[in-house]
């Protein structure tokens, strides 16, 4: 009896939002391949999409180093964040992760409320980026904690904010963006204007209407639908104001404010792009090129047998522009199956295998409370996995029966 086992196996992860970073998920992954299949080839590509763990994973993949920033955290407090000066004999880069200084995961669980969140750190983070001569910046937006469309980043580079009465504007959040009247560019920080500014972000985010990033990710963010009510008409008057500041200087970023990736990071990705006139980028083709140190993720995907990936949450949003449906879509190209492991499955998952996912695995055997799942995140990947991967080499014996 010949049995077909998979023998050569990709690992292509998400990390788990305020739990693992991309590393920690390949690794337990890999681990659990392993344990089932001991003499399996693991080829480990964890994915850089600009959230959590993407400037440390760049710095690694290409000799750089990190660079320790404190800056301004999303409630206010300071908080010690980091940026990447990537290594190469390219362009001088660095890749300021937008998570590092604003991400949810730097908003304790009692204080979530995106009214308030700030991204002024973000802002902080360019500048301590600039103050380093790169010629380029890329700007991952992913994992936030903030929904105050960037006014905070903007204020941190030099941008006035005023109302009615020309007062400033106090950047303290989401709550704020219905107050200001007018957004003055003039004082921003004269080094972008030559500097490469790129932004990794969701292309299928916007700004504002009835799928704004208000709507969709309010509430994951800790908005009440009040409070998502409150910021969607706050955005909506923002974007007005930015449209308005791009006329008056008479450039061509009127585009990007409501346009593709502009509610990237709760619409950080409108400010870049009107206030520093970044260029807003689908985030796997800004952190998967080949000058970026990234492992060749296709030509290792064309040599598996299986493929596997994870997200935090499979569910209606994976499709979206979510680190496993780029995987699947790159896998289907070369006719790879594909399993995806999930910290939890939610309404709309079974839309995954649309995408090309072929098996949706839950992480969690038992109930247990989500700190307990957070903190064994390690191990219920790699149990899960193995669990997995004994079933596919049962079927595989099945099948040769």
């Amino acid at each position: 009896m010949s049995i077909r086992v998979p023998h050569r196996i990709v690992v292509a992860p998400s990390g788990f939002k305020e739990s693992l970073d991309a590393e920690q998920v390949a690794l337990a992954i890999s681990s659990g391949v392993r344990r089932a299949l001991p003499g399996a080839v693991v080829v480990a590509v964890p994915m850089v999409d600009g959230g959590e763990g993407s400037a440390r994973t760049l710095a690694k993949a290409t000799g750089g180093q990190i660079v320790p920033v404190r800056v301004t955290g999303p409630v206010g407090e300071a908080v010690d964040a980091h940026f990447a000066l990537l290594g190469g004999d390219g362009t001088s880069t660095a890749v300021v992760e937008m998570a590092a200084a604003a991400g949810l995961r730097l908003v304790p669980a009692d204080r979530r409320d995106p009214t308030r969140t700030t991204t002024y750190g973000v802002g902080e983070l360019i500048r301590a980026a600039l103050d380093h001569g790169v010629e380029r910046i890329l700007v991952g937006c992913g994992d936030s904690g903030t929904s105050d469309g960037g006014a905070g980043m903007l204020v941190a580079l030099g941008a006035r904010l005023l109302d009615r009465d020309g007062h400033d504007v106090s950047p303290t959040g989401g709550a704020a963006l219905a107050t200001i009247d007018q957004v003055d560019l003039s004082g921003m920080d004269s080094r972008l204007a030559r500097t490469h500014l790129e932004v990794g972000c969701n292309m299928t985010n916007v700004l504002t209407g009835p799928r704004g990033v208000a709507r969709v990710f309010g509430p994951q963010k800790g908005a009440t639908p009040e409070q998502v009510d409150q910021l969607s008409a706050g955005l909506e008057r923002w974007a007005d104001v930015l449209e308005a500041a791009c006329a008056a200087s008479g450039t061509d970023r009127i585009a990007g404010v409501r346009g593709a990736g502009s509610g990237a990071s709760g619409g950080l990705g409108a400010a870049l792009a009107a206030g520093c006139g970044a260029r807003l980028r689908s985030r796997f083709e800004v952190f998967l090129g080949d000058d970026l140190g990234t492992p060749r993720l296709d030509a290792a995907i064309a040599a598996a047998d299986l493929v596997i990936t994870a997200e935090g949450a499979v569910d209606y949003q994976t499709p979206k522009g979510k680190v496993p449906a780029e995987i699947a879509r790159r896998a289907k190209l070369h006719g790879k199956p594909v399993m995806a492991l999930a910290g939890s499955i939610g309404e709309g998952a079974t839309d995954v295998h649309d995408v090309g996912i072929d098996a949706v695995v839950g992480i969690i055997p038992i109930p247990m409370e989500l700190a307990q799942a957070v903190e064994r995140a390690g191990e219920l990947v790699a149990a899960a996995t193995e669990r997995s991967m004994r079933l596919v080499l049962l079927g595989s014996v099945i099948a040769a029966a």
